[in-house]
């Protein structure tokens, strides 16, 4: 099993981690290019869509990002939700993906999938993603258990091989945000304060020995400066 570091110091249930040197990349964590439904901002969890062409370039352009930030370290691990909108991503930016994950899909929107916040918010008008009801989806308790479990299974894998990452996971928007909040030990509604853009890139490591967001939405010139879902 991985050593593991709990010490939050916010009050919050202990965050599976994985000892990595200071400010070296632990996880490496990539938003999938555009899609349709992404630029016009409807909610995208389990619905299967493919990038566009934007997406597409966003998705190559990625790769020497994503190398950057790495530093010249290859990564221990490479996992993708198992939607090829993140799969094709990984793809296109030069990233053989070991294994998919179904821990590391999007938020299921339940009953609101490929609805828009505008649309949503006619029939319950203060509604947030991070606050409101998701019926016949997925609720905040719900993505902690799953995103802590990722980090678990990573942290696992990781060990099993006697390495300490970089571990790079391709996935969404909700669901990045989600386990940047929680690999800080906070909850996962913490995300709401992580703006995120279609094909970025972001690390997460230590400082001090502390968690930390390293560098955060890390993207090309092609990225909208929109707010996409999913």
């Amino acid at each position: 099993m991985p050593r593991i570091r709990n010490q939050d110091g916010f009050g919050c249930d202990p965050t599976p981690r994985w000892p990595a040197p200071n400010t070296e990349p632990a996880l490496v964590l990539i938003r999938h290019g555009e899609t349709e439904w992404s630029r016009s901002g409807q909610h995208t969890g389990r619905t299967d869509i493919a990038l566009t062409e934007l997406g597409e370039r966003q998705a190559r352009a990625a790769g020497p990002l994503i190398r950057g930030v790495l530093g010249g370290t290859e990564p221990a691990l490479v996992l993708s939700s198992p939607r090829q909108r993140a799969r094709r991503t990984a793809e296109l930016a030069g990233f053989a993906i070991d294994d998919t994950a179904d821990d590391a899909a999007e938020w299921d929107y339940g009953e609101l999938e490929g609805l828009t916040s505008s649309q949503i918010r006619q029939r319950w008008p203060d509604w947030s993603i991070w606050s409101g009801s998701v019926p016949g989806g997925e609720d905040a308790a719900a993505v902690t258990a799953r995103f802590d479990r990722l980090l678990a299974t990573i942290g696992t894998r990781l060990a099993a091989g006697g390495r300490s990452g970089p571990a790079l996971v391709f996935s969404h928007g909700h669901a990045i945000r989600c386990l940047a909040a929680r690999w800080l030990g906070d909850p996962v509604t913490a995300g709401q304060q992580f703006w995120l853009g279609t094909g970025a890139v972001c690390s997460l490591g230590y400082e001090h020995d502390r968690p930390v967001v390293l560098r955060w939405n890390v993207d090309s010139s092609l990225s909208p400066a929109g707010g996409p879902r999913g």
